[in-house]
């Protein structure tokens, strides 16, 4: 997971090392011959602007080439700039460390969100039931295994839900939401194919209210900014249902077109939170490192495999430890 992204940082790191020991045997080279070792021990070099520019130039373009957005890696130069330039580094000690620390603390502060969700605690504060999740993206993202993985994650956190088949538009859709529903143990609320998926998703909801079920989970079709009508239909759905959450579920693995589509999404719906699946096969780790900064919504979830206990609530220091291979 993420090698091409660990493959760059650490040639990044290598690149800065180098610069800071040419400074050091500069100063060495200064320090009175009568006194060498013990002054050696004392002298400190500071790190210059000219010893990470080049470094960072260089590691700009590796990151465009891993998939990570310019607005994203724009931000994280500036970071790692802030984190290693003036700082004073004494003869002797472990310069790759520190600019390993330097790039994890970047890293975190790009993915850590302005907002956090924590969804159990927002679902159960609600007064009101039930919650209501729409799920929005591209085809092909895995919104519909997401949406079966989510529900099956509620039901072990004690919560009841019911999934709403809003996506009356492609051909098998409802039938795979049903399969997945049975296999989890959760019902489906449907109409028939060409159906209003507005008012599949608003009798869902009533029949959460009679019931007393805690979520409501909106299946929506996958579309694209091209679709203009589905893309109309996607926002009456939300003006219909008023949901407490829109969610983003795209493809790690389309990379930096998944933070394209993203904010297409965000203009059209203000999204909430986003789940990327297929993580687990994402050598490049772009789309994760930069989606949340894109757009300004939470990284909720990732898909990390097939079965139906393979969606982990994301954690910033988890995916740091994957990208310097810790775990």
């Amino acid at each position: 997971m993420f090698g091409k992204l660990r493959e760059k940082l650490k040639k990044f790191t290598k690149t800065v090392e180098e610069k800071i020991e040419e400074e050091e045997k500069v100063l060495e080279k200064k320090a009175p011959e009568e006194k060498k070792g013990f002054i050696e021990k004392l002298l400190q070099v500071e790190i210059k602007d000219k010893d990470v520019e080049d470094a960072l130039d260089e590691l700009e373009l590796e990151l465009l080439e891993a998939d990570v957005a310019l607005e994203t890696v724009e931000a994280l130069r500036e970071k790692i700039k802030e984190k290693l330039v003036g700082r004073k580094v004494r003869i002797g000690t472990n310069k790759e460390k520190i600019i390993e620390d330097a790039l994890r603390e970047a890293i975190l502060e790009i993915l850590t969100p302005e907002r956090r969700i924590d969804l159990i605690e927002t679902i159960k504060s609600k007064e009101e039931k039930p919650f209501i999740i729409v799920f929005v993206g591209f085809n092909g993202s895995g919104k519909t295994t997401t949406i079966a993985k989510l529900a099956h994650w509620l039901k072990k956190n004690g919560l009841s839900v019911v999934i709403a088949a809003s996506d009356t538009f492609r051909a098998g859709a409802i039938e795979q939401v049903e399969e997945h529903a049975r296999r989890v143990g959760v019902k489906v609320i449907k109409h028939s194919y060409g159906a209003d998926p507005a008012a599949v998703a608003y009798d869902a909801i009533q029949h959460a209210k009679a019931r007393g079920i805690d979520v409501v989970l909106i299946d929506t079709a996958g579309r694209n900014e091209l679709n203009r009508n589905l893309m109309d239909e996607m926002r009456k759905i939300v003006r219909v249902t008023e949901p407490d959450l829109v969610i983003f579920v795209g493809d790690s693995l389309a990379g930096n077109s998944v933070v394209e589509q993203a904010k297409q999404f965000n203009g059209a719906v203000k999204i909430d939170g986003v789940v990327l699946t297929k993580l687990d096969a994402d050598a490049r780790g772009g789309a994760a490192l930069s989606i949340s900064h894109a757009i300004g919504a939470p990284i909720l979830f990732v898909g990390v495999g097939q079965g139906y206990d393979d969606l982990k609530p994301f954690d910033e220091r988890w995916f740091v430890e994957r990208i310097f291979g810790e775990a």
